[in-house]
Parts: structure tokens; sequence; C-alpha cells
């Protein structure tokens, strides 16, 4: 397999990764069958870096992967997952909805632990849903709240299981560059994985983290880069989402003009939007979900075409609808 070095460990990454939340059914349930098409058509995609979590649809995401991965040559592919929460057999939540925006029954709920014991259940258990002898990347799940439990624990826990070859490289995800900065500067992480912080909409992760990414050698794996679907589409309108709530009218009507300005260059946001978020030197892999195959070959094309042309991106500069300091995509970037 051929791929992008994450950090300075041994693992690698396809330069388009599919996360998989929502393989554990995210918002709107997907059947078995086209789970599994949607794993398979990325693998034809030329897709080698599957993201999941417990989280995801409480355990269903890592299941249905381990089992569309099952059949593929282990050394060819990497997988992450995620460390953070664990999942306790909840009984009396069989007959309810999971609350957490999965649609999946409440048959276990989440517990915050980012203690080292914490570390290794979820691992384990992990490695059970997957069907797997080990993770590749095992990343620090949402520690906005408890930021000081993931320093002095969590990341020494994980720290100890890559020397020992249990875990391949170590990261951290979050939605806040800031607490994703703070692991760059104060660990020996190999990968962050930014949630929505740079994206063609906006960039606050260029300030700081990503220029330290850079200088430091961790690897930047940029997800959410639709913004939770407000970019995905080549009209926004109303209703769509956006911090996993409906968008605000500033926010939409900032999007509107980016796509207006597509227009005019003759192409779409979804393409303008991988092509930005693929760009920057720091970042190693785009990682995009699908609900069915139709959606990972769409995005699989967009991100091997030409990107969009110089005038489009010096238009957005000039109309204050992008950062003039953020790098900017020159060639196709394929999905090896």
């Amino acid at each position: 397999m051929t791929g992008v070095r994450v950090g300075r460990s041994a693992a690698t990454v396809s330069r388009f990764g599919l996360g998989c939340a929502q393989l554990g059914n995210l918002y709107t349930p997907i059947g078995e069958a086209d789970a599994t098409a949607t794993v398979a058509t990325a693998w034809d995609c030329g897709v080698r870096y599957f993201d999941t979590a417990p989280h995801y649809g409480l355990g269903l995401s890592e299941r249905r992967l381990g089992d569309a991965l099952r059949a593929l040559p282990r050394s060819a592919y990497t997988v992450s997952t995620k460390v953070g929460r664990l999942l306790v057999p909840d009984r009396s939540g069989a007959g309810r909805r999971d609350p957490e925006g999965f649609d999946v029954p409440a048959d276990h709920r989440r517990v915050w632990d980012f203690t080292a014991d914490g570390v290794r259940r979820s691992l384990a258990a992990s490695l059970v849903r997957l069907g797997l002898d080990r993770i590749d990347i095992a990343l620090i799940h949402d520690p906005e709240e408890h930021r000081a439990a993931a320093l002095e624990q969590t990341y020494p826990a994980l720290h100890e299981l890559r020397a020992q070859g249990v875990i391949g490289a170590i990261g951290v995800g979050s939605k806040q560059w800031q607490v994703l900065h703070r692991f760059v500067t104060e660990t020996d992480v190999d990968a962050v994985m930014v949630a929505g912080r740079y994206t063609l909409l906006e960039q606050p992760a260029l300030d700081a983290l990503l220029p330290d990414c850079q200088r430091r050698g961790v690897s930047v794996l940029n997800a959410g880069v639709f913004n939770s679907g407000l970019l995905a589409v080549e009209r926004p309108h109303p209703g769509l989402p956006y911090e996993y709530s409906d968008v605000p009218a500033a926010v939409l009507a900032r999007v509107r003009a980016i796509a207006e300005v597509c227009t005019r260059h003759g192409t779409s946001l979804p393409a303008a939007a991988l092509a930005f978020a693929v760009a920057h030197p720091a970042v190693a892999a785009v990682v995009v979900g699908a609900h069915h195959p139709g959606q990972v070959r769409r995005n699989a094309a967009l991100l091997a075409a030409p990107p969009p042309p110089e005038e489009f991106w010096s238009e957005l500069v000039a109309e204050g609808l992008l950062r003039p300091d953020a790098p900017l995509p020159t060639s196709p970037v394929g999905t090896g």
C-alpha cells in the first residue's frame, strides 16, 4: 500500500479516508447491504484509510466496518478508532432510540473515561467489535471537558501501548483547534483529527495549529470538511445542518456567496470544498463520510479532478470569503 505516513509512526493513510459515522446510522438508518457496499465502493475508489469510533451508533459502526473489511488483506488498510467513551450495557434503554444522533436502540450508554484503565478497556472492546488484532491509529475523542485527564492519563497510556506495538500511532480529535494545539505542543502525538475547523467556510486552525503541526511533524486528518453537510450541496438552502444544528442565516449567506463564485467559475461548492481541504501541506488525509456508495464515488471523483482555477480562489480572497494566507490547491490529489 502506498500512502502518507502518519507523523513519525509506521502507519500510513490514503489521501481520501472514509469517515464511518454514517455506518452507525448517523441521523438516519442505513441497511447492512448499503453499509457493506459503501465500504466496498470506497475500497474500489482507492480508499485505504477508515475512521470509526465506539461512539458511532453505540458500536454499530465498528462492527459494520470490521465485517466489511474482513475479507481484505489486513496489511493493505489502516483503521483508526477512538478512546474516551466506554459503552456500558443498559437494558432499560432497549426500547428507546439513542439520544445522541444515531438511529439505534439505546441498549448501551456512553460513560466518559480517560483513565489508563479506561483506555485499555475501550481498545480491547473495539478490537472485538472490529474483529482485528491491532489498532493502527488510536485517537483521543473529544477531550474538551477532560483536558487534564486526557493529557495526564490517556496520552501516557497510549504512549505506552504505542511503545509496545499494541497501537501504531496516537492522535487526538476535536472540534476545538485550541485543544488539539495543546496536545501538539505538549505531547508526542502522531496526528490530530481537525473536525470542521479547516474548511472552505472557516479556517481558524490556520493561525497556530496547522503551522505547528507542520513544524513538529504531526499529521493532520482533516474531517468535517463539509461543515456537517452545509458545503456538500451545490445550492445551499435553509434547513441544512451546521455544527449539528440548523444553519444560522449569516453563515448561510456566506456559503451562498461562495457558491455563487463557484458557479461563475464553472465549479461546484463540494468540489471546491474538497480541493481546499486537502491543499494545506500539513494535511495527510481528508476524511469524508457517506450514507451510500454514490456519495463515495462522487467525492472520489471530485478529489481526483483538477481543482478550480486560480481565478476562482483569487475572487474568493478579493470578496473576503477566503483568507489570503491559506494554501491553495494546484493539482489533483488522487486517493492513494
